[in-house]
């Protein structure tokens, strides 16, 4: 983010609802933003922690759910109680999860535009938005030409980068340098690349050309401008071992306008990530509500092909805030489904001429390999056949079937 801190004044703070605040958050001259009529669709206010991340609707009063913050933590976190009492919230401007990024590319607005970019750099920094080492350091050049100007080959060096790289790199990135303990660089080492990338980036370049540059990239992310939520899955069972130590595999999940990704947040790397169309869903309440380790959860069905035959498999994802999962999905499921009709509507009041279909590609493959892959292996799945027989199980998928 840009981590600008703005102060308001605003009487009766306590009955201030979250559009009254965004409004004069935006109005606030340390933004400097003139399109506000446009800002209030492209941004909104979110209470966000390590533990929980909340977009405020219109009606929502921050005071009140700052007051309640507590016990939201103790309904939808994972959080440990020692970390849940010392959690303090922020109250911060972010990119509203419900405006489009089709809308988005159209805007001109270059100071909208340079916070997009400040939380889209935000976003990779942290390695939410998930992407191959060569596309971070790319980026990571371009980030470095924004803040140090033109390339000088007296400040700009391999060990500047070297010292530097974290504000430039994502940390798994910059970690993954071999000999990163000696006192020079390998030319396959992530300064050295950064270095060779940031002095790629033309002279003539100019700050808001590059700002837009890093934002397109980001654009054909299949998780660009999701909310996100934490949760955990079963992992393979490898041997006796290894299912007398297995633990669940913490993840991050991200759902948009376009699908639902789960994401290994240790790894950074995509497991599964689905568009609308290729899956169904069902949330599930704790069958034990008592047992506080007997979690809710989202269940995800979707088509496979494996050794030439179609199958579908089933995955389940652990999550105190699969109920907000729920609602998300449900909400931009209805959403494209209003837009689909109404594309329909005006296609027979056009005679069938009008054309407002808009293929995306997808980004995401099936082969296991990359970062932007679904990756079956790694996943407890059960696997049905074409007449919904149950014809593989794993995990505690395998005491339902």
């Amino acid at each position: 983010m840009s981590r600008i801190a703005v102060h308001m004044e605003i009487e009766g703070t306590a009955q201030c609802p979250a559009q009254v605040m965004l409004a004069a958050a935006l109005g606030c001259e340390e933004l400097g933003i003139t399109n506000k009529l446009l800002a209030q669709s492209v941004f909104g206010l979110w209470m966000t922690s390590p533990l929980l991340e909340v977009q405020l609707k219109p009606h929502h009063r921050p005071y009140a759910v700052r007051v309640a913050w507590s016990k939201l933590l103790d309904k939808h976190s994972h959080g440990n109680e020692l970390e849940k009492l010392s959690d303090e919230p922020m109250t911060t401007l972010r990119r509203n999860v419900f405006f489009s990024r089709r809308d988005e590319e159209k805007i001109k607005d270059p100071r909208i535009l340079e916070l997009l970019y400040e939380e889209a750099r935000h976003n990779v920094l942290l390695g939410r938005y998930v992407m191959e080492p060569s596309q971070s350091i790319m980026l990571g050049g371009i980030q470095a030409r924004i803040e140090l100007g033109p390339y000088n080959s007296h400040t700009h060096t391999t060990s500047y980068f070297r010292e530097n790289q974290f504000r430039f790199l994502p940390a798994h990135v910059a970690k993954s340098s071999s000999w990163s303990w000696l006192p020079i660089s390998q030319r396959s080492s992530a300064e050295v690349r950064l270095l060779e990338q940031f002095k790629r980036v033309p002279t003539t370049a100019t700050t808001k050309k590059l700002m837009r540059k890093y934002l397109e990239f980001c654009w054909g992310l299949p998780f660009y401008g999701a909310a996100y939520f934490h949760g955990q899955v079963e992992q393979p069972v490898r041997g006796l071992m290894s299912l007398m130590q297995q633990k669940d595999l913490p993840v991050l999940i991200a759902v948009n306008e376009r699908g639902i990704f789960v994401i290994d947040q240790i790894e950074c790397t995509l497991l599964l990530g689905l568009k609308y169309e290729e899956f169904s869903w069902e949330y599930a309440k704790p069958s034990n509500v008592n047992d506080p380790e007997c979690l809710p959860c989202i269940f995800l069905q979707f088509g496979a092909v494996e050794n030439g035959i179609a199958a579908t498999k089933l995955m389940q994802i652990f999550s105190r805030q699969a109920a907000m999962v729920d609602a998300l999905i449900t909400h931009f499921i209805e959403q494209d489904k209003r837009r689909k009709e109404s594309g329909a509507d005006a296609d027979q009041a056009a005679g069938g001429l009008a054309d407002n279909t808009y293929v995306e590609t997808n980004p995401i493959k099936n082969n296991g390999i990359g970062v932007l892959s679904n990756k079956f292996a790694r996943l407890t799945l059960a696997t049905f056949d074409d007449e919904g027989r149950c014809i593989g199980q794993t995990g505690s998928l395998s005491i339902s079937y």
